[in-house]
């Protein structure tokens, strides 16, 4: 079945509410979207939202890639070539993993659209739902407390927390969350690069009752070395992000002396489901977990990853609320959200639709 038609466009979408962390301040996201029409009529969709501090490309150069001779010349393409189709456009667009992923979202919903199948359907579903954290930016404890509890009213169990200016105060605010909270919620921070190796030692010492989930990268892309200073045990619950960019990381960090027990994929961050296969497979083999994230996103592309997330059997983590913040989206369905259970609707691609 050909490719008969690619169109591209750019979606401003203001937040519901700004939020902070280590390095920035969020009010508003950029999302560039991407359509591939088959001669049959069917549609596939993708989206492009990378995080330019972390890969170094802006929402504003997906769009312009998405628009470029290589994309335009798909017109004509088999859609079962799908998977070369995603080669070449890693090969073309290297180290653009915003525009990667839209090209490898957009041809994985419509190819088993083509076929009659969902995403997760056709890699094999191993999970059927997982909870999702939901994220509460930098903030002092009172206003901490008091959106964590509006979660726990809308039926949350799980609490990301964003760290890394002060690690005295996050201190403070992990103690109080559990001394309010009790065992309601279970606890992930994430320090995005905001601490040195000595912040984190004191930061886990004092929070080791707190009994938190994970830390989710705690330290500066460069040091992770430094890491290999925390025991096994605490090395655990240390989670890569920004240190893991694609397949070649993953394999730097597995080996015997691992510095994190866990792999944070995200879609945007390593470039579409092609490139989590690399990852995934990588973590499998080193016993490493997944946790599965995202930036400000479409629904489109938050459930793709649950999708993907769902067909690895070593997925234990997932904190995908990228939409939930969203004030507008051009797209509806993919998931179900059930107290704080995030579960895909099993219709064929992605089982999103535009509104």
């Amino acid at each position: 079945m050909k490719i008969v038609a690619v169109r591209s466009y750019l979606k401003n979408m203001a937040l519901t509410k700004p939020y902070t962390i280590a390095y920035n301040t969020f009010t508003n996201v950029s999302i560039a979207f991407l359509e591939i029409e088959l001669a049959n009529g069917v549609i596939g969709y993708g989206t492009g939202s990378p995080a330019e501090e972390v890969v170094g490309e802006t929402t504003l150069e997906t769009y312009t890639n998405l628009q470029s001779d290589f994309i335009k010349q798909l017109v004509g393409r088999d859609i079962q070539s799908f998977q070369q189709i995603i080669f070449e456009t890693n090969k073309h667009f290297y180290h653009k993993p915003g525009t990667i992923a839209a090209v490898d979202l957009a041809l994985h919903d419509a190819f088993c659209k083509f076929i009659g199948c969902s995403v997760a359907q056709y890699y094999g579903q191993k999970i059927k739902a997982l909870p999702t954290s939901v994220t509460i930016g930098i903030k002092n404890v009172q206003d901490t407390l008091a959106e964590a509890a509006g979660y726990k009213d809308l039926g949350f169990k799980i609490l990301k927390v964003k760290t890394g200016l002060a690690v005295e105060e996050d201190i403070e605010r992990v103690i109080k969350l559990k001394e309010k909270f009790g065992n309601h919620f279970k606890t992930r921070v994430d320090a995005n690069q905001g601490y040195t190796l000595q912040d984190l030692q004191k930061f886990i010492a004092a929070t080791r009752h707190a009994d938190l989930e994970l830390i989710e990268q705690p330290m500066k892309v460069g040091t992770e070395l430094e890491l290999l200073g925390l025991s096994w045990a605490d090395r655990k619950l240390i989670a890569a992000d920004e240190s893991l960019k694609d397949s070649q990381a993953a394999l730097q960090f597995a080996s015997n002396d691992k510095p994190f027990g866990i792999y944070n994929i995200k879609l945007m961050k390593c470039g579409g489901l092609m490139g989590a296969l690399g990852i995934a497979t990588i973590a499998g083999n080193a016993d490493i977990d997944l946790f599965w994230g995202c930036n400000d996103e479409s629904i489109l592309s938050i459930t793709a990853a649950l999708h993907f997330a769902y067909s690895c059997p070593h997925t234990k983590y997932i904190d995908l609320d990228g939409s939930f913040d969203l004030a507008e989206d051009i797209v509806t369905g993919g998931f179900t959200l059930v107290d704080g259970e995030m579960l895909i609707n099993h219709k064929i691609g992605f089982g999103c639709e535009l509104s």
